[in-house]
């Protein structure tokens, strides 16, 4: 553990030293400066600078409260209380799983679909975690009602305050989709119906990072081996009596079970249904299409 008369430039050393077990020496420096950005509001050019320089008592403390956590394997995300999104601080903690650039993709193709209509949409977001997907969408598309929805209180408290930090008037749910019968009238009708829901199987969990088993909600994360497709099965049901005649379902899907999806939705009856790939080449995205009844 570094002492606190090492210059700046020694604890970064530290730091590639003390977790080098867990992470390349480029990853740790990408992971120490954040921290100082976060900390102090220097850049990389700052540092280069001021490497030198000694920091104070407080900021000494927080690093060393910092790489304790590295060191178990807590995501940095987690470790600042932030996370980026569509351009977008989100507040994080371990009650949500850390927003990825592929729901960003997600995000980007169901504005791309509907931002030239440019008409008052009925949206509702199902597992609304950290309420990213929702309330990207209700900043691209303002004149759109944005619902959001999901079984954790505690992710909900996250998912609101994010909303009123970024200004964005969502109604939020606090409800299980697999009992989806629960708050809606019968005529209830929405124009779009996205999810990111749990689609990891148990049998995935060996091949995952340690950040990500030890430290992201399994609630949000996983579904059970038998079952791989329950969310989406529980979700496209919902979306058959809550869409409107040509209404839109979008979902974020294992790449491994993109076949699979596309084939319940069109055994449930969607049309124009179409597998989207991210931009590393994987299955991701499905979008299909309620019919006219």
């Amino acid at each position: 553990m570094f002492v606190h008369m090492q210059p700046i430039a020694a604890i970064e050393q530290s730091f590639v030293d003390e977790l080098a077990s867990l992470y390349d020496a480029e990853e740790i420096r990408q992971l120490f400066f954040l921290l100082l950005e976060d900390r102090l509001g220097w850049s990389k050019r700052d540092y280069l600078l001021r490497k030198q320089e000694h920091l104070d008592e407080q900021d000494i403390h927080w690093l060393i409260a910092a790489l304790s956590s590295l060191k178990k394997a807590k995501p940095i995300q987690y470790i600042l209380g932030h996370a980026w999104f569509m351009g977008m601080k989100l507040a994080v903690n371990e009650s949500v799983l850390i927003p990825r650039p592929e729901t960003e993709e997600l995000v980007q193709l169901i504005v791309n679909q509907h931002q030239a209509a440019n008409k008052p949409l009925h949206i509702i977001d199902i597992g609304t975690g950290s309420g990213c997907i929702a309330i990207a969408l209700k900043k691209a598309l303002p004149q759109a009602t944005v619902y959001a929805l999901d079984i954790s209180p505690e992710a909900l408290r996250v998912a609101r305050q994010n909303a009123n930090d970024q200004s964005a008037a969502i109604a939020f749910i606090n409800a299980d989709i697999l009992e989806w019968d629960f708050a809606f009238q019968e005529t209830q009708a929405f124009d779009i119906v996205v999810s990111n829901p749990p689609y990891i199987t148990e049998a995935e969990q060996s091949g995952m990072h340690l950040n990500v088993l030890s430290h992201e909600p399994h609630l949000a994360l996983f579904v059970e081996t038998s079952a791989p497709l329950l969310f989406y099965e529980h979700i496209a049901a919902f979306a058959l009596k809550h869409l409107r005649p040509k209404g839109d379902l979008y979902f974020e899907i294992n790449r491994n079970y993109g076949q699979a999806v596309c084939d319940l939705l069109r055994k449930k009856g969607f049309q124009h249904i179409a597998l989207h790939r991210d931009m590393q080449g994987a299955d991701r995205m499905i979008h299909a299409t309620k019919d006219n009844n």
